[in-house]
């Protein structure tokens, strides 16, 4: 069974995609903050996946998406990136720093099934 780290701020998108998981046999992991999500990656044993959003308080999913990929202990984890506020140039920058995928909120289960299936 895969783990999956969701970090977002609004909990209710939170508590959807925890959900949409856990109905597929996922376990997941939350954390609401950059410093919440960097200090839960790094967890032994590691997640498998990490859903990022890009707008956050502690840092943004940008700063901490460079910051997992910098890290020896981070940085072969894929990540996803689920925001509701990336334009065009942000996802360039993701994809760049080594997002797996780059989906747009609201969320769609089904792409996020299929972005998590793909990056696992």
């Amino acid at each position: 069974m895969a783990t999956i780290l969701v970090v977002d701020d609004d909990r209710v998108i939170s508590t959807l995609v925890v959900s949409i998981l856990k109905d597929k046999g996922y376990k997941a992991l939350t954390a609401f903050d950059a410093v919440q999500a960097l200090m839960q990656a790094r967890r032994t044993p590691p997640v498998d996946a990490i859903v990022l959003d890009v707008n956050m308080p502690g840092g943004s999913g940008e700063e901490t998406l460079r910051k997992l990929k910098t890290n020896s202990k981070t940085s072969d984890i894929p990540v996803i990136i689920l925001s509701g506020s990336i334009d065009a140039k942000g996802q360039e920058r993701v994809r760049a720093l080594g997002a797996s995928a780059v989906l747009s909120k609201p969320l769609v289960p089904d792409e996020l099934l299929e972005a998590l299936t793909a990056a696992l």
